[in-house]
Formats: structure tokens, sequence, C-alpha cells
């Protein structure tokens, strides 16, 4: 995506280019980039750091909700676009490549699209001449001040942190002076070089290049993506003469969860874990909380639910960290009697109800693009989840696009999977947050043999208030132990009670060692028994163990 013509690189870039090509020699640098909509921070953060972008569509499934979303990216960045059809093998892919192809020209004004098999290999040398012939070379001389955007970083024990950079110009050589312009931190570069596609250290890198500059820096909130690299000659530069290149826009996390260590001593190494991550995912967010049951934690905020999944299972397989991951939730904002705004995000944290103004939650877009004949079960499962329908649009004479407003505490759990199951698995969807709207939201609180359990409330909507109490009310009847005393489970809003669920006490048969006699007998006995548990009752309290909390709160 990002061409260097550069006359002195050695060796071609294949043997098969057409005779004008066949006498030049190229570099190119290209960077893979996700297409779920939870990573487009890391793809506007690529599409940054280079010229253009190969669009390439999977021509089995068409052109995607996210498909759109990318596309959108990269013309805000005013970079010239190559649509490509992959996986043309396939028989789907034929039936599917005359709407495909008519619905990309409508997009993009291109009548030329390349259609490819990139497991077979056919056609992709077609797309390296378009490359070379069509997307420009980058600007930037050699000559000038060394300038270098980072878009990536990750953590080595030995190098430190390695940046991935974008030089835009001069160069840079090993063991060169260097300082990072918006954390105004000085350092070295140990080692340089770029991807082919591992780390190749190389004497320098210069302009038009896509490489690595490994700092030496431990501090993982030093090199953040969007940071500006110079070389640093001994003396501060002067602000008007080395300005920093333009960054990216800070993400805002949609998505919060609480994660926990297996093992309380394990709280350094998940510390430890997570701040290595995030050099390499900038797009997450990271405090320390305190359970009762749990113990230290941290609050993490995510982009959205894929984004969710992959950090987590990126901490146990990357860093061999054992983790215990809560259900996730949003962040709502409340304005106090005084004007205050409080971002909220659990019941512990919710001001009391006479000094509440309002409440509001994350609405989001949503942009759907499915076959006309499911449109109307779609419908139905967004005025479920109290959406709000915008527009229709015709994407093709088959698909249409469904544009809505819904609040995202709606959608980031199981929205997903009954979208494919309502469409057969053929719909796609997009979204972005738009704002926040006021809620009537509740505090619901549970007690257990009449103690409240703080940890155990959760934030709700009104009207939905009593179904997710009978749920949850359900699930703690499952996994609560039975005691010596009866416990009644409950789910209150303030002083009312709205649902209720009992767990019998575990009874003793006193009466076994009775072998005959007036019933007298046998009820004095039993008479005795009730007495006793009714005072046990009195004193009782229930301690949750650690392993319930776990069944109850974390994710499904």
């Amino acid at each position: 995506e990002n061409i260097n013509k550069r006359p002195d690189f050695a060796g071609a870039l294949t043997k098969d280019l057409n005779a004008q090509m066949q006498n030049s020699k190229f570099i190119l640098n290209l960077i893979d980039t996700p297409g779920h909509m939870d990573f487009a921070y890391e793809v506007e953060r690529s599409l940054a750091a280079v010229e253009g972008a190969i669009l390439l569509i999977d021509a089995t499934k068409g052109i995607q909700a996210q498909t759109l979303a990318n596309l959108r990216l990269a013309q805000k960045q005013h970079l010239k676009i190559i649509p490509v059809l992959n996986k043309m093998d396939l028989p789907a892919a034929q039936i599917n490549r005359a709407r495909i192809q008519k619905e990309i020209a409508e997009l993009l004004g291109e009548k030329e699209i390349l259609a490819i098999s990139a497991k077979e290999g056919w056609g992709v040398e077609k797309v390296l001449q378009k490359v070379i012939s069509d997307i420009p070379a980058p600007s930037g001389g050699k000559d000038n001040n060394f300038k270098a955007l980072v878009f990536d970083s990750k953590y080595d024990p030995y190098k430190g942190i390695i940046a991935y950079v974008r030089i835009f110009q001069g160069f840079l050589k090993k063991q060169a002076k260097i300082r990072l312009l918006n954390a105004r931190k000085e350092a070295e570069a140990i080692e340089v070089g770029y991807f082919i596609p591992n780390l190749n250290p190389q004497p320098s890198i210069e302009a038009g290049e896509i490489g690595y500059i490994a700092t030496g820096l431990k501090d993982s909130q030093l090199v953040k993506v969007g940071e500006t690299i110079i070389k640093y000659e001994g003396q501060s530069p002067k602000a008007e003469e080395i300005k920093p290149l333009p960054g990216y826009q800070e993400p805002e996390p949609l998505v919060f969860a609480n994660v926990f260590p297996s093992e309380t001593k394990s709280f350094p190494q998940l510390a430890d874990s997570l701040a290595k991550l995030h050099l390499n995912d900038a797009s997450f967010r990271f405090e320390p909380v305190n359970h009762t049951v749990l113990g230290r934690g941290f609050k993490v905020g995510f982009l959205g639910m894929l984004h969710l999944e992959i950090v987590f299972e990126r901490l146990k397989r990357e860093y061999s960290t054992k983790i215990i991951l809560t259900s996730p939730t949003v962040v709502y904002k409340v304005k106090d009697k005084k004007g205050k705004e409080l971002e909220i995000f659990s019941a512990q944290d919710l001001p009391p109800q006479d000094n509440i103004q309002i409440i509001k939650e994350p609405w989001i877009e949503i942009e759907i693009i499915t076959p006309t004949q499911y449109s109307s079960k779609i419908h139905e499962l967004l005025k479920r989840a109290r959406g709000e329908f915008k527009e229709t649009k015709t994407l093709s004479g088959e698909d249409i696009i469904l544009k809505y407003h819904a609040p995202l505490g709606e959608i980031i759990e199981n929205f997903l999977d009954n979208l494919k199951s309502v469409s057969q698995g053929y719909a796609s969807f997009n979204y972005k947050l738009i704002g926040y709207r006021p809620i009537d939201l509740v505090k619901l609180e549970f007690a257990i043999a009449g103690e409240t359990k703080p940890s155990l409330s959760r934030l709700v909507p009104r009207n939905k208030a009593y179904g997710i109490a009978r749920e949850f009310l359900t699930r703690l009847k499952e996994n609560l132990p039975r005691q010596q005393f009866s416990q009644a489970l409950q789910a209150k809003i303030g002083a009312k009670v709205i649902a209720r669920e009992d767990i019998r006490a575990m009874k003793k048969n006193v009466t076994v060692s009775l072998y005959g006699g007036d019933y007298t007998r046998k009820k004095k006995l039993l008479v005795k028994q009730r007495k006793g548990k009714k005072k046990l009752l009195l004193h009782a309290k229930v301690r949750i163990p650690e392993e319930v909390y776990l069944k109850i709160l974390k994710r499904k």
C-alpha cells in the first residue's frame, strides 16, 4: 500500500511483471489491517502511514457493513483505493461476481475491479502492477530532518519498547540519539530496521520506509501510538522548527468489564501483562479497582465485544495470565443537583437518588447490510432492543442497508448472535457512537437472608428490571449452597421487593430414633427444631463463596 520507488533496490519484485515494469525495481511496504468494526482505530492509524489501500472483498460474502466503514476511513485520508475481489476460485464467488462489481462501481466509481484467488495465486500479479502504476510514491526527502510517526509498538525484554514507525522525512542510523516530541523524552536507537516480515536489522532507515526503532525504554507510557520521533542532536528542538506529525484521535472505550487475577498473589503479573499489551493495543484503557470478594483487579474499557474477547485471549495465550472477567457493561453519565457530571460504571458509584438530576446512556448508530427477505425479522430484533428506525437504502437488487439508532447497552451482548440467527448468517452490522440520551435507570439490589449484598447490585432500565431480577435470582438459587436455615433471595428497587426466590433449609430427620409411641413425641421434636432454626436465622450471615461469585458475575 505504501510504495517507495527506489532504483537501488536489489532484486525484482516478480519475474512476470509486464515489459514496462521489468526494467524497474520497487519496494512495497504493506500493512495488513483487521476488518471488524471494533478495530477501526487500528485501521485508521495504519491508513495514516500509507499512500493507498487495497480494498479486499470476499467474493463469496460480498460487501459487508465493516467494508463500508473501512472504505470511508480510507476516503477520509484521501488515499488511492484499489478494489479487489478475492476467493474467485470458489463457485459461489462466480455467482456473486456481477452483483458485487456493480455495487463497488456505484460506491467508488471504479470500473476496473480486479478478481483474484489468493489461495491459488492467480490474479495477484495484476494487483501488484496496479499498485505500482496507480499509487503514488511517498513524498519527503532523505536530506530533510528525520521525522517518523509511531503507528504501533511492542515490548521486548532486551531491546525495550520497539516502535513501529513510518518515516516521513530524513534518515536515522543505528545508535543515533532520538527524541519523543510529545513525551519530551530522549533515548538511543539501539537498533533500526524494517520488516521482511520479521524484524530485519539495518544500518539505517530512511524516508518512505515503514520500519522499527528499538528505543531501549522500559516505561510503556512513554512510547504511545501517534508519537513523533526525531533525531536529537543534544539541543532541545525549537517548536517552530520541528512540529509533531498529526497523531490519531484517541478512541473512546464503549464496553467495560472488571478483570481480576485468579489468585491474589498474581496481581503484579496481571498489571505488568496489561501494561505490555497496551503498548501493542493502545485502544483499551485500564485502571485499578478493589472488589470485596475477588480482591484487587482492573476496570478495563474496550471498543466492543470482539475487542474484549481478543484482549482476554491475548492475556491468556501471550502472557500466560489466568484471569477472571466479569460481565460487560457500558458507562452512564449522571448529572447531580449541583450540575456536576459523573461517569458511572457500576451500581456502587451511583449517587443517592435524591441527588440525581438526570442519567444518560450511550446511543449508537447501527448500519446493517442484509438481503431484503430478512429485513422484517431484523426490524423486530431492533425494536426489542429499543431501536429507532432511521432509513433504508438499496445497495443492490438483493441487498439493502438499514440504519437504526439504539442504546449501546442493548447491543453489547448477544445482538450479533441474534442477528446472524434471524438472517441465517447473511447480515452484517457496523456501529458508531452518536452521543448520550436520558434513561430511566434504577439500582437493582439483591438481599440474601435479609442482608443486602452491595457487590451484587446492578444498574438496569426500569422497564426491564423485573426480567433481569428474576433471571439473576434463578442463577443465584442454583449456585448458592444450602444452609441449616432457609434463605430468602430478594431483588429490590429502593425499599420495594420486586422478585423473590427461596432456598429451603437443610433438615435433619430428628424423629428417626423414635420407635413408636404417641405422635406428640414427634411433634415436640419438630417444634423444637423449628424454633432452633428461627433462632439461628436471627443471627445468620451468609457469605457468598468466591466460586459462586465467579459463576454469577463472570461472562457466560
